[in-house]
């Protein structure tokens, strides 16, 4: 009851159009001048240090060196965060989500080798062309030494790890929610198929996805049953079962049409 008397006293600022704002008064801040900047110096990553030689500081802008307020969207789903903003009171939209996005991917420098995994993950379902992009850059973050000098100082093992589970949790949409165990596949043209095992709830799985189909092997155990929602389907799953669920076609601009009227599962005990 304590942290529920906390969260309910929380100040969430907001722009005039909707937008979460990065802290209160950052929408009166000057607008950053990208394009000097970057043609002055090529590789402006480290805007802070940049901004720091000439006298100025980044402080003074709408800018950032790396995510900020997109982490909201790295570490909560669309629907967590709404159910949280709106325990405090607060309303955010589903079309003020990606507009928060685009406000704040146009105002980053990637200066950090984190940033451009976590915009790849919010970027996952709305431009999934951008997300690999951002996704392939982190990987190749020490084998490219993309900050120029950095790598020979230690690897970037945050970033290592967090390109496998993006694979893992982001492109495969999966979750843990309301003890049901959620998969929402949205993988990119450049990766057909997936698969890794999981443990849920002390239940040894196997998941294989494609665009076409998921496919979940629960390895004989002396559990219980689990609940799995795929896209929206609801079903229960006991240990050593195989659970097959056809999805159904994109739609030709990537934007996913799968519902669970349209897709068909079906299971085996093995």
């Amino acid at each position: 009851m304590e942290d529920l008397r906390f969260s309910h006293r929380l100040r969430v600022p907001f722009h005039a159009d909707g937008i979460i704002s990065q802290f209160e008064g950052y929408e009166q801040l000057a607008e950053f001048d990208w394009e000097v900047y970057r043609e002055r110096y090529g590789d402006i990553g480290r805007l802070d240090l940049i901004l720091a030689a000439e006298g100025d500081s980044p402080n003074n802008y709408r800018l950032s060196k790396q995510a900020d307020v997109l982490m909201l969207f790295y570490l909560f789903s669309a629907e967590e965060l709404r159910g949280l903003l709106d325990s405090m009171g607060y309303s955010l939209p589903a079309a003020t989500i990606p507009r928060t996005v685009d406000f704040y991917l146009a105002r980053s420098s990637h200066g950090s080798t984190l940033s451009r995994l976590v915009h790849s993950w919010v970027l996952a379902r709305s431009d999934r062309n951008r997300s690999w992009s951002l996704f392939t850059q982190a990987l190749d973050s020490d084998l490219a030494d993309i900050q120029g000098g950095t790598t020979r100082e230690g690897v970037h093992l945050g970033a290592m790890a967090g390109t496998v589970d993006l694979i893992l949790r982001c492109y495969s949409g999966l979750e843990m929610r309301d003890d049901v165990l959620r998969l929402r596949p949205s993988l990119p043209p450049e990766l057909p198929q997936a698969a890794f095992e999981i443990v849920y709830r002390g239940q040894p799985i196997s998941i294989e996805l494609t665009r076409a189909h998921v496919r979940l092997r629960l390895h004989a155990h002396s559990g219980d049953s689990i609940t799995v929602c795929i896209e929206d389907q609801m079903s229960v799953l006991s240990p050593g079962e195989v659970h097959v669920m056809t999805l159904a076609p994109e739609a030709p601009t990537g934007h996913s049409v799968r519902n669970s009227g349209r897709a068909s599962a079906n299971s085996t005990q093995r």
